[in-house]
């Protein structure tokens, strides 16, 4: 919203509201979660990571942060990893644990809509397995929408796909359907070589 000459049409709802016709913006991206293609911690220790946000929303009772963390940390496979190293900078974190950081930290305020852009692009393939399974976890809390153009990644993570091209929404449907059997030559021409 703040990119000159962005241009931005149609709509996207969540929880029975146009999000771009919202009165308070900040209400709605409280209940939406992201996390980037490149590991994005704060730079702060793992603890002030995940309580970074719930501050925000006005929690700040210690023993409620403090299971917080825990909780949030245990979601994202990650706790008995750093549970001794909690006061520790981030960035003393592997990339994987970094970007699993970086989810737990979204999951720590709630969100409904947990969004991902090509969050296992950069890391290597046990971080990337780690992260599907923990996707694959999360999408029974919350709704889960990742951007992702590895296409077997897709078919493994995903109920629901949906194909773009040129920004333009060609088709959706079950992952299983969209892929065996497409609909638009659009579709059938980009999987042709997958």
């Amino acid at each position: 919203d703040l990119v000159p000459r962005c241009k931005v049409t149609g709509e996207i709802w969540v929880n029975d509201q146009d999000v771009l016709k919202a009165k308070d913006i900040c209400a709605v991206r409280q209940r939406i979660g992201m996390v980037f293609q490149q590991p994005a911690p704060l730079p702060l220790s793992i603890y002030e990571n995940i309580v970074f946000g719930c501050r925000g929303q006005g929690i700040h009772n210690k023993r409620t942060l403090d299971q917080l963390v825990e909780t949030n940390l245990k979601k994202a496979y990650l706790w008995n990893e750093v549970k001794d190293k909690l006061k520790q900078p981030c960035e003393a974190l592997s990339g994987g644990q970094q970007q699993r950081l970086c989810i737990a930290r979204a999951l720590a305020v709630s969100p409904k809509v947990l969004l991902m852009d090509e969050p296992t692009s950069a890391l290597d393939p046990v971080s990337t397995e780690e992260i599907e399974h923990l996707i694959i976890a999360l999408k029974k809390e919350l709704t889960i929408v990742i951007v992702t153009h590895n296409l077997s990644q897709a078919k493994r993570i995903a109920n629901t796909t949906a194909f773009f091209s040129d920004g333009k929404l060609i088709e959706t449907g079950a992952t299983a359907t969209l892929f065996s059997r497409p609909t638009y030559m659009e579709t059938k021409k980009y999987l042709k070589d997958y």
